[in-house]
């Protein structure tokens, strides 16, 4: 894993219209106990693509800065 720090050599933000939602209500029901990301890992012909969703995106971001994504998407919500 290359060393990567979402405060130091952020990746690139790009928003999208659409990207699934992995978040349960369950989620949202414990989310002031437990920080919970859940992740899909997908591998295709151009390499893989790993899917973050969390009520705090921070905590995606930061680990996604962590994994040496050079791009992350993002939708606006809320």
């Amino acid at each position: 894993m290359r060393e990567n720090s979402i405060f130091n050599n952020p990746p690139k933000t790009r928003f999208v219209s659409h990207l699934p939602d992995l978040i349960t209500e369950e989620d949202y029901l414990v989310s002031s106990e437990q920080k919970k990301i859940r992740v899909r890992i997908n591998l295709n012909n151009e390499g893989v693509d790993i899917l973050g969703d969390s009520i705090y995106a921070y905590i995606v971001e930061e680990l996604m800065a962590q994994l040496g994504a050079d791009e992350i998407e993002r939708i606006l919500c809320g």
